[in-house]
Parts: C-alpha cells; structure tokens; sequence
C-alpha cells in the first residue's frame, strides 16, 4: 500500500510551501476519477467545482496569514449520511435519492469547515450503516486494498470512509460507529478508526442508525491523524498528542467473548502484538469480563439497534420497501415485535452492565483485543445469507461490545507487510479518549516493528 502522507506531514508541506492546498485537493480528485481506481464505488458524490473553490480559497488565506488552522486545505471525505449544505443525504439507499438537499452542515462537518478542511465528497456506506462488512448492492461495494485481484469486503459500515483513505482520495474520513463502523473498516484496510465516547461527539445532522450507541468518528492514517479530527469534531482544542511510556502500562486481555473464534491469522498477529508490548515493559493480565456475556441479554430481538432504526424507518418502509437492500431491511423489521416495555426493559438493564464493566477495568490503562475476530471475508463468498450473517456477526462482535458499554475504542493495524489485515483494539470505559490516544501513539509503531 502507497505511504500516503499524514496531517502533521501534509500541514508541515503547506507551511513551507512545498505545497498547496489546490495541488492536494487535484491529487485527490485524479484518484476518484481513475477509471481504473475504486473511485466511482468509493464516493457516491464527489464535488470537484466546490472543492477546488474551497481549496484555493484556503490558498489565498494562507499567502496573507489568515488560514483558519494548519489544516486549512487538506481534502477530508464525509460519510453519505451526514447532511452537507445543498446535497442529498442518502445514506448508502435508494429511499432516499429524492429527499430534498440539507439546509445546513451537520454540526461535524462545520466544525471541519471551520477548522479548514475541505470536504471532497461524501462516501459510500452499507444502506443506512446497517452491517459490519460494507457491501452495498445499490452504489456498489469498494474492494479492500488487500489482494484487490480476489475481491475482499472492505469493512463496514463506512467502507467508502476507509478506502477513500488506503486509496489517497482523502487524508481524513469522517465515519460513524454504532457496533464498529470505524473500527471495523479500519482494521479489514490496515488503517486507524476511532470511536469516541458517544457523548463527546454531537449526532445532529447525520441519519441515526440507534440514538443509544450511535457515535460519530474519525478513519485515517495514523493515531496522530484521528487525534486532530477527534478534536475538531468534539470543539476541543487541538494539542499534540504525547505517547504515554509503555514500560509499567497495565494492559487488560479480556478472555469473555472477545477471544473466542478467533481466525488464526487474527490470533498469531494478535499474540505476536502483546509479545512486543510486553518486551517494551508493559504488564498484560488476562481478565474475565463478566459484563461481555451479559450483553446478550441486550441484543435478544436486535436490542437497540433493531427497536431505534424501526422507530425511525417505519414510514419509509411502509412507502418504499422494495427499494431496500433484503439483508438491511430484514434487520430493521426485528424492531417492529419489540414493544415500548421491552425498550424500557433494554435501557433498565444496560445501566448496571456499563457500572459494573466499568469498575471492572478502572485498574487498567486499557483493554487490549483483536478489534476483529475474523479478516477481512471474500465479496463472492457471501452471497450465501447463512455465510453473510456469520461474517456479518464476528465482524461487528468485539467493537459493538464497547458501544453497549459506552466506551470508547481504537483500532490500530498490527499485521505485517503481507499478511491479512489485523486490527489491534485498545479500548477503556467512556470518557477515557484522551488516555486512549495517549496509548495508542505509544503503541502503533510498537506493534507493527
């Protein structure tokens, strides 16, 4: 894979003039056009007149001093379900190709504008963030850069996010993370997706998938990249993020759930990863987490997700259901057997779960697992519904467990130079982000050496 430049290169080569931010955003748009390229899958709208506007508006400031940041100019993606002034939101569907443009940014993508970036196009997704692999039969699927030949799914549900990035067309992707939208693609393309604690994150302006574990995150390069768009998109400041020392770190393997099934090329780079760490001097113990098999109680009948996306889907379903993706729409129908008590219920036994998860780790500096239990899963080899579910469920199960238990996760690649992609997931209870990147920029170069 090309070694594309990070934020802190790409701001140090506008600074000096090595570059422009016209020269980045046509770079980009090359890439989306290449008839050769996954361009045409990636992006369901890219807007090249509004973009170069944009970027030579940020020239402009920066020859006088008054760029609005050091990231004035570089070309950001945005998932297709966040609302862009004057487009459609469609949300990787067929639904809703004639809604009527947003009248406004959601509060995420101004708060990108803001900062400087330019926003190039809005990505490809599964049909209303709805699976953890990211085919979409509607827009097309992009195809993991890995073994491009054979045809592996990208990771969902941002797919267009995480390949837009592997593939130059963006230096940052703005994604969302319900059960591991982020993470997921991130580890399956060998990049790094964050999570944030929900809160942290405003979710106006973007189509909910669940209100409950719905959070709005970065895809990038590096740990350093996710850290600056993190910021921007929560309203914080901006500082440099400064890699904890990993001798005397207390780092968590859960053995609940998350090492179960574990395919074995996940496994060896899993093991080979917590090998490392503990050569660099941190201290890994094994755990039960009692609280990750009680989340299965939460998700009888499709548990949140299933009852928040019929909630809001029923109109639409009732209007237009021949025009959804089968294996979207049979999710979202669970919700409809769900009553308002069995909601109440969902919500009543989730509070004492995330208490006890989060005393359970509180003596930790994070968890550590594979973000992943499976790679990356062959297009063609899921056509079957009964292989799509299973590939579907392993590849959501370790995330969606952080978003239950409002916390807050990273992945991180840790395969080597051809081998499979593998995700390495630090995770910690919600409101933890700032020692969660901490970690991780200690930790990435570590565990691909």
């Amino acid at each position: 894979m090309p070694n594309h430049p990070t934020l802190a290169t790409l701001t140090a080569d506008l600074a000096a003039g090595r570059t422009t931010a016209r020269k980045l955003v046509d770079d980009c748009l090359a890439k989306i056009a290449d008839e050769a390229g996954e361009g045409a899958r990636v992006f369901i709208q890219a807007d090249a007149d509004g973009t170069i506007a944009a970027a030579d508006a940020m020239d402009k400031l920066r020859e006088v001093s008054a760029a609005p940041s050091p990231y004035a100019g570089i070309p950001v993606s945005i998932k297709d379900l966040f609302d862009v002034e004057g487009q459609v939101s469609r949300a990787g569907s067929l639904t809703l190709k004639d809604a009527p443009p947003a009248a406004k940014d959601a509060p995420v993508v101004a708060r990108l504008r803001r900062a400087g970036f330019v926003v190039i196009g809005r990505t490809n997704m599964t049909e209303f963030a709805y699976s953890g692999l990211g085919i979409n039969p509607h827009y097309g699927t992009p195809k993991n850069p890995w073994r491009r030949d054979i045809g592996y799914v990208p990771g969902g549900s941002s797919s267009g996010a995480a390949v837009s990035i592997t593939d130059g067309m963006a230096y940052g992707a703005l994604g969302t993370d319900t059960g591991g939208s982020c993470r997921i693609p991130a580890a399956y393309c060998g990049i790094v997706g964050y999570k944030p604690t929900a809160r942290r994150v405003p979710l106006d302006g973007g189509i909910p998938l669940s209100v409950t574990l719905d959070s709005y995150g970065p895809i990038a390069r590096s740990v350093g990249c996710c850290a600056v768009l993190d910021a921007v998109l929560t309203g914080e400041p901006i500082a440099q993020v400064v890699p904890r020392p990993v001798r005397g770190l207390r780092l968590a393997v859960p053995t609940t759930v998350m090492l179960d099934d574990l395919n074995p090329a996940v496994a060896r780079a899993f093991e080979r990863a917590l090998d490392r760490l503990a050569d660099a001097g941190a201290l890994i113990d094994h755990i039960a987490v009692p609280e990750f098999g009680e989340v299965a109680a939460l998700n009888v009948g499709g548990g949140f997700a299933a009852a928040e996306s019929w909630a809001w889907h029923r109109a639409l379903i009732a209007e237009k259901a021949e025009l959804y993706d089968p294996r979207v729409l049979s999710r979202i129908r669970r919700g409809e057997s769900l009553s308002a008590a069995d909601y109440v219920d969902l919500l009543t036994i989730r509070r004492p779960i995330i208490a006890g998860f989060e005393r359970r780790v509180a003596p930790y500096d994070a968890l550590i697992a594979p973000t992943v239990a499976i790679t990356p899963p062959v297009m063609a080899d899921l056509a079957d519904d009964a292989a799509y579910v299973k590939a579907n469920m392993l590849s959501l199960r370790n995330c969606s467990l952080i978003n239950i238990l409002d916390g807050c996760a990273i992945s991180l690649p840790c395969h080597r130079e051809g081998e499979p992609p593998v995700g390495l997931m630090l995770a910690a209870a919600g409101g933890s982000d700032r020692r969660i990147f901490e970690l991780a920029a200690a930790i990435e170069k570590i565990v691909r050496a």
